[in-house]
């Protein structure tokens, strides 16, 4: 049963969008092959993290389709470029819920186009699944029904840096702010605000916060900021991309040679790493899935996978891994003609779960992220390795 979308004025026309999510909700959306769809950026200045994200679902899904897939249905991904601009985000939801009839969205990548996600799929009865992105927007409490996350929020992530830098010894009027100057930028920075007073310092709020705008790689203004602080930061948190994050990263270092530059996972590691080059040394990210090297049953799986598709390895494709190895255990449970809304009671009811990391994890009605931790690393000698924050 397709959506047929119709522009009603009023009241009336809201009730019939409901009454048809609520029809295609509940009938069975494919047979013998389950869409799953994904709108994200592969072209842009966050493309490499829209392509890994991607390259690991897929990997996934290609792995389950050669064990004869779920219930004998295969999985198929139809992903979507929208260069992580919203205005392109909300067509690219529309076309693959109501033409291509996904039964959920898995891997979408940023906050700004989860901003303009999140209603569509809401009114739709859809399942935005995994998103690429830690915004509290989808870590509602108590959560909202068609947004399930695995992986920790920015808010947690920078929370955590700012207990590890205190820890360090860097005083809280020794760091810095550099964010995305939307919500994705808001997110991470209110995360560490928060961490700072609930430390006692109760001027956090005047702390040195420079901005940049999304897609662009325009950071002196923001770096301006920061160079007028009367205290010359030893820690500067950054909220943001690769290339805007490597490019401030390049210019601060000639004014701070000795602060410590700390980004979220949303960064994209292996990009920054590429982009600052040397430069890349003593750089702090921190992730939201554990190190690529380790010797869990899924971490073996993923590398295997990789290697077999000819690709290096990345935090970005083995979060999107991940995910999808959660995501088909619900579908798994879902039966063998799941419906829109049985995903999402199957995704509710899985309980702890262990999708072969060694870790359990878990869903349910109450609970709609699957993890909670960060691993902090630091890049040296050529590879990202674990970071002691009480460290040399």
């Amino acid at each position: 049963m397709a959506f047929t979308q119709i522009s009603l004025a009023g009241r009336g026309g809201s009730v019939l969008w409901v009454a048809l999510g609520l029809l295609a909700s509940v009938v069975p959306v494919q047979a013998d092959e389950i869409r799953v769809g994904m709108s994200s950026a592969f072209s842009g200045l966050a493309a490499a993290l829209g392509e890994g994200v991607k390259q690991g679902v897929e990997a996934r899904f290609q792995q389950v389709n050669a064990s004869g897939g779920i219930h004998g249905n295969t999985v198929q991904l139809i992903a979507l470029d929208d260069g992580y601009e919203p205005e392109r985000t909300a067509p690219n939801v529309r076309r693959l819920i109501e033409e291509d009839k996904v039964i959920a969205l898995i891997g979408n990548v940023g906050t700004p186009t989860a901003v303009v996600a999140v209603p569509i799929i809401q009114r739709m009865h859809t399942l935005l699944f995994g998103a690429y992105t830690g915004a509290a927007l989808l870590r509602k409490d108590p959560p909202d029904r068609y947004v399930i996350n695995f992986r920790a929020g920015y808010r947690e992530e920078t929370a955590a840096m700012v207990v590890g830098l205190l820890a360090r010894g860097i005083k809280p009027e020794e760091i810095a702010f550099f964010t995305q100057n939307d919500s994705f930028g808001d997110d991470g920075y209110r995360g560490g605000i928060e961490t700072l007073k609930a430390n006692g310092f109760a001027a956090a709020d005047k702390l040195p916060h420079g901005r940049y705008t999304r897609n662009t790689v325009n950071v002196e203004e923001g770096l301006s900021v920061i160079l007028a602080a009367k205290t010359d930061p030893r820690a500067i948190i950054l909220v943001g991309s690769y290339k805007p994050c490597a490019a401030f990263i390049r210019l601060a270092r000639r004014e701070f040679p000795l602060a410590l530059f700390l980004n979220v996972s949303f960064v994209g590691s292996e990009p920054l790493a590429r982009e600052l080059g040397a430069e890349a040394e003593g750089v702090v990210v921190t992730q939201v899935v554990p190190p690529l090297d380790g010797d869990s049953p899924a971490l073996q799986e993923y590398r295997q996978l990789m290697a077999e598709r000819g690709a290096t390895p990345s935090y970005a494709s083995l979060e999107g891994y991940l995910a999808a190895r959660l995501f088909t255990l619900g579908l798994d449970k879902a039966g063998p003609t799941p419906t829109r809304d049985g995903l999402v009671d199957a995704m509710e009811n899985l309980g702890v779960v262990d999708p072969g990391l060694g870790v359990s994890l878990q869903l349910s009605r109450e609970e709609h992220q699957a993890s909670h931790r960060v691993w902090p690393t630091v890049y040296h000698n050529g590879r990202f390795v674990p970071f002691v924050w009480n460290g040399p």
